[in-house]
């Protein structure tokens, strides 16, 4: 079931599920946040993003996009590694870029262990939800893992890449978005993108079986 028909079939399971995704790229963007702030980099704090009011973060076709489609995005959270030691930047740029995908694993982790400890019946309404839930979550997790700029993923890849690679990424990220766009258009991404759910649905099963709720 997608979210049109459920908003159809049960409007309060809707409105619910809604809120829970809006906050999934919400706690996506406060993750980048908050890791910048523990690594020294107060900016995000300065401008009040580090904060669950979602006025600070949503972006209305972002929002739009995730309700209607199943996928969208938050404002990014301001990030200045400048602010960082110098002797911990790089690690601070890995740390910080992994933070938001690390949120959404987390947000499907938890609806798939709902799933399993409430035993919904994976038909009805509130199985319907925390599937959606953990379904839409992995995408977009697997989703930011590409390293293509401004993903998440090129910045993980920065993290580690000599600076000759680095600046190559630099100079492709003003134009990154456009490139992902016609990527996905042509269905170049997909097998990327479902090879990084596999794993992640992996990692969350392994986790699962190994609490005994699998």
């Amino acid at each position: 079931m997608g979210l049109i028909q459920l908003l159809i079939k049960d409007p309060l399971s809707f409105v619910i599920l809604s809120v829970l995704l809006l906050y999934s790229v919400i706690f996506h963007e406060l993750a980048h946040g908050w890791v910048a702030y523990k690594m020294g980099d107060p900016t995000a704090k300065w401008l009040g993003r580090l904060t669950l009011n979602p006025i600070k973060h949503l972006d209305l076709f972002g929002s739009l996009m995730l309700l209607i489609v199943g996928f969208g995005w938050a404002k990014p959270v301001p990030v200045n590694l400048e602010n960082i030691p110098g002797d911990k930047r790089r690690k601070g740029l890995i740390l910080v870029s992994a933070a938001g995908i690390t949120a959404n694993i987390i947000f499907a982790f938890v609806a798939l262990l709902l799933l399993r400890l409430i035993s919904p019946e994976p038909s009805g309404m509130a199985g319907q939800v925390f599937l959606l839930l953990a379904h839409i979550n992995i995408i977009l997790a697997a989703f930011n893992l590409i390293p293509i700029p401004p993903l998440d993923g090129s910045k993980i890849l920065m993290g580690f890449a000599p600076e000759s690679a680095n600046r190559v990424l630099n100079q492709l990220e003003p134009f990154g978005f456009f490139i992902v766009i016609g990527l996905l258009f042509l269905g170049a991404l997909n097998p990327v993108i479902n090879l990084f759910q596999n794993i992640i649905i992996m990692f969350i099963s392994l986790i699962l079986h190994a609490i005994g709720a699998g």
